[in-house]
């Protein structure tokens, strides 16, 4: 295990290139969401009013103080949400790393996980740094999923039970907000399984840690729902069209859109809209990373891995649930390429680290006498090619971002400018510039009211230093 320890310094590689990249393609103006933060919640981060609120936690607490401390010692930055989300991704990325060692993974499939983590097709998350929480927010489940792993598959750590009674609370109701969907969908499919496979052997101990763990994501989880209850949510450019009478119109649209989702792991937005034309290379891809989700969860069964390790499964659970919680949530834009936005790139990832890690799994089987059987030959060949197309998809992706990287610099820097001569810009200039619910004509004013707020209080784009 000890000379597995350089596994860590990938993920600290990833980070460095993360906050190089972050350097690259942006500049510190507010934009897009920050414009509802900032007329939502400054200038008086402090105001209790603005925290106890009948859904606040729907609003992800945490970021409450990530507020306080950026306007407090930063005046407001977008670089330091950039860089507290690259960080929460290097965590990701660090959990990922402490399993591979544990598991002994070959050494040829850390620098794949780490590469496909570290994919620049999540290149709005990074850049935009309004979603930092997510980040840390997947850390967290990455966390409880290996801490699970540890105690149900054996050798757990002093502490471990109580984690997994404290973690939902934490993660919920503090940390994840919307994201806590997917979260708690993987904890409700695994636990019962668990129970179930515990009652199975009349092991009434494990049994009724197991029934603790679900209760207690289960609670947590109900009071997030309590809470959401009283959320005003808007969504511009939603069309108001029931879900059955869409189905029964165009029924393919919904194919078409859970395809499209599912190629954006191989080949982000971007670099699709740049080099495909027509659905079919959507649509082909969309098939193969359904192909590889398939392939590994028949692995996982016909293998037994998930007695010897959950953390795999749960990844795949957690990402083929995020492709279809996107197209519930999202299909009424009527946009078949919704489900390809880069928002939804770490989401999605998860499933796809499942699947490589289950394949690195099913490649140390072998006969007895060492020799691996025909038919792990051709799992071999399979499980090599489908894990060569996701890491050069991720390469491509990453390559072609990095170039478009100065591109998306000097487009924030005109922004910048347009900030700072707020006053003498039309409506319409603003909302178009800062990206803020362009098909709304009172957004425009909503920047001037945030730009406002900036400038009287010298943060952000106005801070002198």
């Amino acid at each position: 295990m000890k000379e597995r320890r350089w596994y860590y310094l990938l993920p600290l590689a990833g980070t460095v290139f993360g906050i190089w990249y972050i350097r690259t393609a942006s500049y510190d103006v507010v934009y897009s969401d920050y414009i509802r933060l900032v007329n939502s919640y400054l200038p008086d981060v402090w105001n209790p009013a603005k925290f106890f609120v009948p859904d606040v936690l729907t609003r992800v607490p945490l970021s409450y103080l990530g507020r306080i401390v950026n306007t407090a010692l930063f005046h407001y930055s977008l670089s330091f949400d950039q860089v507290m989300g690259v960080l929460g991704l290097g965590l990701c990325g660090a959990v990922l790393a402490a399993y591979c060692v544990r598991r002994e993974i070959g050494a040829g499939w850390v620098p794949v996980l780490m590469a496909v983590l570290f994919s620049l097709n999540q290149w709005e998350m990074l850049v935009n740094g309004s979603g930092w929480m997510h980040y840390f927010a997947y850390a967290g489940f990455y966390e409880h999923y290996l801490v699970l792993d540890r105690v149900v598959c054996g050798r757990p750590k002093p502490g471990d039970g109580r984690k997994l009674l404290w973690l939902p609370w934490l993660l919920i109701l503090c940390v994840a907000g919307q994201y806590c969907a997917v979260y708690a969908a993987v904890l409700f499919a695994v636990y019962p399984f668990l129970i179930a496979g515990a009652a199975g052997r009349s092991d009434k101990r494990r049994m009724g840690e197991y029934i603790s763990y679900l209760l207690s994501a289960a609670a947590a989880f109900a009071a997030y729902l309590l809470s959401n209850a009283f959320a005003v949510e808007e969504h511009a450019g939603m069309h108001d069209i029931p879900l059955f009478a869409q189905l029964t119109d165009t029924p393919m649209y919904f194919v078409r859109f859970l395809l499209k989702s599912l190629s954006s792991t191989v080949a982000g937005i971007g670099f699709a809209e740049r080099h495909f034309t027509g659905n079919a290379p959507y649509l082909v891809l969309g098939l193969f990373v359904a192909a590889a989700y398939l392939t590994a969860l028949w692995l996982q069964y016909s293998h037994r891995l998930y007695r010897e390790t959950l953390l795999p499964l749960m990844l795949i659970l957690s990402g083929g649930a995020s492709h279809l919680l996107v197209l519930l949530a999202r299909w009424s834009f009527l946009r078949e390429d919704y489900g390809m936005s880069s928002r939804y790139a770490l989401q999605f990832a998860a499933g796809v680290l499942g699947i490589i890690l289950t394949f690195a799994l099913v490649r140390k089987e072998r006969r007895p006498d060492g020799r691996k059987t025909a038919w792990a030959r051709v799992c071999c060949v399979v499980t090599v090619f489908m894990t060569g197309v996701f890491l050069l998809g991720a390469a491509g992706t990453t390559v072609q971002e990095i170039q478009t990287a100065p591109y998306r610099k000097q487009l924030c820097m005109r922004r910048a400018e347009i900030a700072l001569d707020f006053e003498n810009r039309s409506d319409d200039e603003l909302r178009e510039n800062f990206e803020y619910r362009t098909s709304l004509p009172e957004s425009g004013q909503a920047v001037r009211d945030a730009l406002t707020i900036l400038k009287e209080n010298g943060w952000n784009v106005f801070y002198e230093d």
